[in-house]
C-alpha cells in the first residue's frame, strides 16, 4: 500500500455521489466502511470505482473482532482482500474491541480488559490479518464507557506494546479520546502525551452526543454532529506535534448536505496548515 496524503478527507455517503462528481472538492481521500462493499457489483461498486479512480482510498473496517477471543472469521478476510486487490486503497483500519460471539455478530464495537492474555489474542489476530491481507493495518483506539478491574495495562501502554510486537500502525480518534476521558475522568492530554505518536496513520475527528446521568456527564461517539470545541483543540496540539496526518471527518448518523462536511474538513485543513508547518519548522 501506498500511504494517504496528509490532508483532510470525508467517508463516502452514496447519497453525496453526484455532488462530488459535479464538484471535484478539494480532498485527500475518502473513506469507506469495507462491509458495505462486499457484494459482487451493481450501484455500490460502479460509484466506488469512479470515486477510485480520482481519490486515495482509506478502507475502515468494523467487523473483525480483533478482540474477540475466538478465531477471525476466514470467509470475512477473504472478502477484505477481494477488496483491496479490486481497489488497492492507501490504508486499512480496524478498531480495538470486539463485536462477535461464536457465530453471532452484535453491531457494536465492545471494549476489552487490557491484559497480557488480551494482548496475545490482539496480536496474534492482526498477524493473521496482515499475513492474510498482504498490507500493515491501522488499529484505532476506542471509545468507551466501561472499565475493567481485570485491566492491569494503561489503554497507551497496551496499543505501544501491539505495535511493537505486529509492526501495525495505529488511527488515533481523537473523539474517541476525548469521550473515554470525560467519561472515566482523566486527562485527555495526558493520555496522547502517552500515546505513541510514531504510530499514527490516520487521524479521525467525529462529534459525539451527551447524556446528563446523575453520577455527570455520559459522552457517546454517535457521529452524528459537527466536531466538538474541545476535540478541535486537542487535535490541533496532536498535529503541533506530529506535523501533519490524514485526517478523517466521520459523520455517519443524521447525515448532513456536503457542504457541511467539506466546512468540517476545511477547518481540518486549516489546522494542518496552519499548525503543522509550525511542527514542521
Amino acid at each position: 500500500m501506498t500511504r494517504l496524503p496528509d490532508a483532510p478527507g470525508i467517508g463516502f455517503k452514496p447519497e453525496h455521489f453526484e455532488a462530488i462528481r459535479a464538484t471535484r472538492p478539494d480532498l485527500g481521500f475518502f473513506e469507506i466502511h469495507a462491509e458495505n462493499y462486499m457484494g459482487a457489483g451493481g450501484v455500490p461498486h460502479a460509484q466506488l470505482t469512479a470515486l477510485r479512480a480520482d481519490y486515495a482510498l482509506s478502507l475502515h473496517g468494523v467487523g473483525l473482532s480483533i478482540g474477540g477471543p475466538g478465531r477471525l472469521d476466514s470467509d470475512h478476510l477473504t472478502r477484505l482482500r477481494a477488496l483491496i486487490d479490486r481497489y488497492h486503497p492507501e490504508s486499512f483500519s480496524e478498531h480495538l474491541a470486539w463485536a462477535s460471539h461464536g457465530e453471532a455478530y452484535l453491531n457494536d464495537l465492545l471494549p476489552l480488559p487490557y491484559t497480557p492474555q488480551t494482548l496475545r489474542i490482539v496480536c496474534d489476530h492482526i498477524d493473521e490479518v496482515q499475513e492474510r491481507l498482504g498490507c500493515t493495518m491501522l488499529l484505532e483506539n476506542p471509545a468507551t464507557y466501561v472499565l475493567f478491574e481485570q485491566s492491569t495495562l494503561p489503554e497507551t501502554d497496551f496499543l505501544a506494546e501491539v505495535v511493537k510486537r505486529t509492526g501495525c500502525g495505529l488511527l488515533l480518534d481523537v473523539n474517541n479520546v476525548f469521550v473515554s476521558a470525560s467519561n472515566h475522568r482523566f486527562d485527555p492530554r495526558a493520555y496522547l502525551e502517552a500515546f505513541p505518536m510514531q504510530a499514527v496513520g490516520e487521524i479521525h475527528l467525529a462529534g459525539h452526543a451527551t447524556e446528563d446521568l446523575p453520577s455527570g456527564p455520559l459522552l457517546i461517539d454517535a457521529h452524528g454532529c459537527p466536531v466538538a470545541e474541545p476535540v478541535w483543540t486537542l487535535y490541533a496540539e496532536v498535529i503541533a506535534r506530529t506535523g501533519p496526518r490524514p485526517s478523517l471527518i466521520e459523520w455517519d448518523n443524521d447525515v448532513p448536505a456536503l457542504p457541511v462536511l467539506l466546512a468540517e474538513a476545511a477547518r481540518a485543513g486549516d489546522i494542518l496548515t496552519r499548525t503543522g508547518a509550525l511542527a514542521d519548522a
